[in-house]
């Protein structure tokens, strides 16, 4: 009789699929006015499932489950934990905004809820895969309930073109994943990650096939992290859903990404390092370059942010890049990964949380019949509300790079870590780059405060709404003064993950 898998590490899964099943059965029940019984469920599943993780982080262990598909380690728990914080703060701030736009009203209005927690069940999957077809498993769930929430508005024409536009290119890069996948696969003759690399380091594959493989791969990766040239969804896509459904899009499942990218990569294909880092090369340089340069044209803020976080893709790229590895075999140089892959780690976790306070406060000047996302809405904010013109100049100095914010240590920890493996041009580069990003982010700030207001409308702001808004703008300002804890945190789950 085959021993039953241990369900300890999935506890947290389990619990969010429990409760997210139920929470879909109980808003059947409620009436619309009711609505907010859904949202505050919703906001206790969160945070049952950051209790279920946090034993496990403190713990600090690493266990493998499912026939060594599942994993559990440091890594993976403090990038779910963040996770939880990220959705919730999604659905704090797109509470009023969705209420507005009829999207959590009539007999299914609480469908936004439990697909943005099927989202999160599909990043939480992802992030603990150790196999290849479980990342994939873990990525379809997390892209269809995204297709859904991206055409809830479905009178909205722009919300069903984007959706559209999403999918087609979304199944495009799922087949390019799942081609290198099946390429890999046949070449080494596991699905298994940890199997994959000894395979490889033994010299038992196809080299001509695995490389093959792993240009489709690193392809579907490119895609789902927004770079170029897989980038031609970002714009389109940001700025034709809603911009609720913009910020689930946009945040946690950029940290779902980098987790799968750094367990097929820096894990399961690290022997091959040196084509993937070519690869990646490119692509950071060229996301750099093309983010950059084409934001500066944009006058839609949510289309800016796109090409943004094109551009703040490339400098995550930099860092997982940067891994050093030793001698012909390619060994992995464990000081030099904690390094680097901790200074990516570090990267998307500030990139996400300064992204959740951006579009926080778009949707904060936003109402029922005006979007308030093109850059000439913000002007005058300062004179209007000058405590939120503050919290949304520390989200663009943060973006930007400025010190001492949040942003200025993720951009130094990467570069610090890129000239740490001799690349100087590339340090170089990166800087120039971001000093051409720094002028997009600087023009909203000159625009709040030194332009004449376009709007007079008061500004309706819920309470829980003005009190997390506050809170995600001094976590970007104390955590850019003082970012050990969290480095530290990233680094020693990166060497924990990758001794085990």
């Amino acid at each position: 009789m085959t021993n039953a898998p241990n369900l300890v590490p999935l506890y947290a899964e389990i619990f969010l699929l429990i409760a997210t099943s139920a929470l879909l059965l109980i808003d059947m029940f409620l009436p619309a006015a009711k609505r907010s019984i859904t949202y505050a469920l919703s906001l206790l599943t969160l945070a049952g499932c950051a209790l279920l993780t946090v034993g496990d982080f403190n713990a600090g262990t690493t266990v493998y489950t499912f026939h060594n598909m599942f994993v559990s380690d440091p890594m993976s728990q403090l990038l779910k934990l963040f996770s939880y914080g990220a959705v919730a703060l999604t659905l704090i701030y797109s509470r009023a905004y969705a209420t507005d736009r009829s999207m959590l009203s009539g007999n299914l209005g609480g469908e936004f809820y439990v697909l943005a927690l099927f989202a999160l069940l599909g990043q939480m999957i992802m992030i603990s895969a150790n196999n290849f077809l479980i990342i994939y498993l873990g990525l379809e769930l997390m892209s269809l309930s995204l297709y859904a929430l991206i055409a809830l508005r479905r009178d909205n024409a722009k919300a069903t073109e984007a959706a559209m536009k999403y999918f087609i290119l979304g199944a495009l890069a799922s087949g390019f994943m799942l081609y290198g996948i099946s390429m890999l696969y046949g070449a080494s003759g596991t699905l298994d990650l940890n199997e994959v690399r000894v395979a490889l380091e033994n010299g038992k594959t196809n080299g001509t096939i695995m490389v093959f493989g792993l240009v489709f791969l690193v392809a579907g990766l490119a895609f789902k992290l927004g770079v170029v040239p897989f980038h031609m969804w970002v714009p389109d896509v940001y700025q034709g859903s809603p911009t609720a459904v913009t910020l689930l899009l946009g945040a946690a499942p950029k940290l779902a990404a980098f987790a799968i990218t750094l367990r097929l990569l820096a894990e399961g294909l690290l022997p091959m390092a040196h084509d993937w880092q070519q690869m990646l090369l490119v692509l950071a340089v060229m996301s750099l370059a093309i983010g950059n340069f084409t934001a500066i044209a944009q006058t839609n803020l949510k289309r800016m942010l796109a090409y943004s976080t094109i551009a703040q893709m490339g400098f995550v790229l930099l860092g997982l890049l940067s891994g050093t590895v030793d001698g012909p075999g390619n060994t992995l140089n464990a000081a030099g990964a904690a390094t680097a892959y901790g200074a990516s780690m570090y990267y998307v976790i500030t990139y996400v949380f300064t992204t959740l306070g951006t579009f926080g406060v778009i949707m904060l000047l936003a109402r029922n019949g005006f979007e308030a996302e093109e850059l000439a809405d913000f002007k005058g904010l300062g004179k209007r509300s000058p405590i939120f013109a503050l919290v949304m100049t520390l989200f663009m100095f943060s973006l930007a790079g400025v010190p001492p914010l949040m942003g200025f240590m993720a951009k130094y920890s990467v570069l610090a870590s890129v000239l740490a493996t001799g690349q100087l041009w590339l340090t170089i580069a990166a800087v120039l780059f971001s000093l051409i990003g720094a002028f997009y982010y600087l023009r909203v700030v000159k625009m709040m405060w030194f332009d004449e207001p376009t709007d007079s409308n008061a500004l309706v702001v819920h309470g829980d709404m003005r009190v997390v808004l506050a809170l995600n703008g001094v976590f970007v300002l104390a955590l850019g003064a003082m970012p050990e804890s969290i480095l530290a945190a990233c680094a020693t789950a990166i060497t924990k993950t990758l001794a085990s």
